[in-house]
């Protein structure tokens, strides 16, 4: 019951399982190109060839030595940008809330297909930087949460996915890139410790799951620029993960010609600084300068040239790969149209399966066949100049599916809310009584015409260089938009049951809205992409019941996060690792809805823990392969639970597993996420969820030895529902 489409979904996961060369043959085959390579050729791959200077928002000059292409780099982790019609799936914190590998897996196969198919080499995604400590950050959404745990894991399936569609992906952004304001002055001042079990954290996944590319940051880090910062480039990324693929940096967050090429950047973009006459770039000509004059070794370029060619060769995209299908500047209109009814089923797996059931009184919901409804709010019906009216989605007018920025795409279609209800309800007989807009007074008229009211509301966020309704990226606080609280207040007091429906990028408070007692329930969809309406329906009437969980934690208050985004020049991170859940939890703050919570049609229940961990306290001492020292990813044994559906619907539970520290590790978060796994489940079904424990599950980052330590001590064990919802507990002792 996970799917409505399982054997399509289980088929392309599959099916997108292509084999790859292992990083030695890529390496192998790169050094055989090099020899042939001019030193104007080498200096052509590594630089680009400035913007609007080819198809691509990122494009580099074709050597003619070597079969290698002008290399195609598009955005973005959703779809594929200014590309005309390929599929718009839900947002990757959709893609989080499912809490479903297979899932997640085929989203990113998916896209990668339609990418490869458009001729991208290198897809700008998945995006892992901003983690999301800051709840109203405007690019939290891209991501897949803000637990570094569930992010490490989606963020790995997706490289799996579009890569094995054979597209480079592109973990972005490389690091500590939390806000939009100032996010090109900021300086991120993270602690050692910090950096590595939070924002590090899911890179270390990237990394090991074979990841082609990773994209530094415009942000500094301790006072130094992200795209030219050894400690980072080299000593983390190149040196501590292992990374084998190539360094690029973000559209113009290059700031130096030699240092940011002595110290790690391997490609620059887009080749041109766009805000300044065409032509002011850092390399070209004047990277070939410096190795003339001894200012960058010629390794250093040789080795650019390497880790380009081989991530090139590791996605075997020298072999038929198809050019280029559309251009970026006029319209975006493709050649090919690389969607599928299969990419359809799979978006609207995920918006459905992203559906967070917040509250559900009296099981006011699913609805059945009501005589009459309410549809109320903007939010329910397309845009009425057109679904892509907005340059990158830059305004919140009709209904929200996905953000504002680079990290967006044009929808070939969209199908709203109220389309989707008056499809699902053409031969019921229901009279569907409509106010499309976010007008208090006439939103409680239309509800006074009908036995049950669904209200609309949203809250958007995006990228720093559009400003939405006074919102430079980052939104201005945590309240509904157009005064989404006045109008669910104004249906819910004409006494008429009232179900709240939130598109939102992030978390928002609902203390107002849940003040009114004639709230029945509350439904939170997210960003759902394309098939919004249609996931939503699949839910709203019971076609399946609903199984995503919240991928952050909504508080009753901004304060309670503790973290704001800063019109200072410097951010010192004092939150250190107390960001999200694991703030609320060691602050002793009570959630409104708690990380990892959401409600289901039917019921589960836990039993027969069992904890089967052996590991050797101390340091990592394995040799550093792709993603870290090598005993980092060994498994150290298992923890399992049953759960049953005590129910009478069939639904999908997502078991967690959450992992006190001893007394020995410094001061540490009372429990952290390790591990999850979603089971399907018909009615007096059981199943058993197994979490397999890596050895980097149960360590910290020591700042005096340099390394990842597993304590001495006792190790609790919580598995439940949620964060708070813990249904079992058990330890066990290293």
């Amino acid at each position: 019951m996970r799917s409505l489409f399982p054997l399509t979904v289980s088929a392309f996961v599959a099916f997108a399982q292509g084999q790859v060369i292992t990083w030695d043959e890529a390496y192998a085959n790169a050094a055989s190109d090099l020899a042939v390579l001019s030193q104007d050729e080498k200096i052509g791959i590594v630089t680009g060839v400035t913007w609007q200077g080819g198809p691509c928002v990122g494009n580099t000059y074709a050597p003619e030595s070597i079969p290698y292409p002008s290399l195609c780099l598009q955005d973005g982790p959703l779809s594929i940008r200014f590309a005309n019609p390929v599929t718009v799936f839900p947002a990757g914190i959709n893609a989080g809330a499912t809490w479903d590998k297979e899932l997640i897996r085929a989203r990113g196969a998916a896209m990668g297909e339609e990418s490869k198919g458009l001729g991208v080499n290198v897809q700008l995604g998945p995006a892992l930087g901003a983690l999301g400590k800051i709840p109203s950050a405007g690019r939290n959404w891209e991501g897949f949460s803000n637990d570094p745990y569930l992010m490490g894991i989606a963020t790995a399936e997706t490289v799996l996915g579009l890569q094995g569609s054979g597209v480079q992906a592109c973990a972005k952004h490389f690091i500590l890139n939390e806000q939009e304001h100032n996010r090109e002055t900021i300086t991120s001042d993270a602690d050692d410790r910090t950096t590595h079990e939070l924002y590090l954290w899911p890179f270390y996944d990237a990394v090991h799951a074979n990841v082609a590319s990773v994209m530094c940051s415009y942000n500094k880090v301790n006072g130094t620029w992200a795209c030219e910062n050894d400690a980072i480039l080299n000593g983390l990324l190149k040196g501590e993960l292992g990374f084998k693929g190539h360094i690029l940096s973000d559209w113009n967050a290059q700031h130096s010609m030699v240092e940011s090429a002595n110290t790690g950047l391997d490609m620059t973009m887009p080749g041109s600084d766009f805000s300044v006459p065409p032509g002011s770039i850092y390399w070209g000509e004047n990277l070939a300068n410096a190795i003339a004059n001894g200012s960058v070794p010629q390794e250093r370029l040789d080795d650019m040239v390497t880790r380009i060619l081989a991530a090139w060769y590791l996605l075997g995209q020298d072999a038929d790969y198809p050019p280029v299908a559309f251009s970026s500047w006029d319209g975006g209109a493709t050649s090919v149209n690389v969607t599928t009814p299969q990419h359809g089923d799979i978006a609207r797996a995920v918006a459905r399966d992203s559906i967070v059931l917040l509250k559900n009184e009296n099981a006011s919901l699913p609805l059945g066949t009501p005589e009459s409804l309410a549809i109320i709010g903007s939010d329910a019906i397309v845009n009425p100049d057109g679904p892509n009216a907005c340059e990158d989605r830059g305004c919140n007018i009709g209904t929200l599916a996905q953000g504002w920025g680079s990290g967006t795409a044009e929808y070939p279609y969209l199908v709203a809310p109220l389309d989707a209800i008056q499809e699902q309800l053409a031969d019921a007989g229901t009279e569907i009584v409509t106010s499309t807009t976010d007008d208090a007074v006439a939103g409680a008229e239309a509800a006074t015409a009908a036995e049950t009211a669904i209200v609309f509301i949203t809250a958007d966020s995006g990228e720093g260089y559009i400003t939405v309704e006074d919102n430079a990226g980052d939104r201005n606080d945590l309240d509904p938009w157009h005064n989404g609280n006045a109008l669910v207040q104004a249906v819910a007091q004409t006494g008429v049951p009232t179900i709240v429906v939130v598109h939102s990028v992030g978390p928002i408070i609902l203390e107002t809205i849940l003040s009114e007692p004639n709230v029945v329930a509350i439904v939170w969809a997210g960003l759902p992409g394309q098939e919004s309406g249609h996931g939503l329906v699949d839910v709203l009437f019971g076609s399946i019941s609903p199984s995503g969980k919240l991928p952050y934690t909504i508080g009753m208050s901004e304060e309670d996060y503790g973290a704001y985004w800063t019109t200072e020049l410097i951010d010192t991170f004092a939150e250190g690792l107390f960001i999200d859940y694991r703030h609320f939890d060691q602050y002793g703050i009570e959630p409104r809805y708690e990380f990892g919570f959401g409600l289901s049609y039917t019921t589960f229940d836990y039993a027969t823990l069992a904890t089967a961990v052996s590991a050797i306290p101390g340091p990592t001492t394995g040799e550093t392969i792709v993603g870290g020292p090598a005993d980092l990813f060994e498994s150290i044994g298992t923890v399992s639970a049953y759960v049953s559906n005590s129910g009478d619907v069939a639904g999908a539970e997502v078991a967690q597993l959450y992992i006190g520290f001893p007394d020995s590790a410094p001061e540490t978060p009372p429990k952290q996420l390790r591990g999850f796994e979603k089971l399907s489940l018909a009615p007096g079904e059981s199943g058993i969820a197994i979490f397999e424990l890596r050895r980097r599950d149960i360590s910290y980052w020591d700042v005096v030895e340099q390394k990842w330590i597993v304590p001495t001590g006792t190790f609790e064990v919580y598995v439940g529902s949620s964060s708070r919802d813990i249904r079992l507990t058990g330890s066990f002792t290293v």
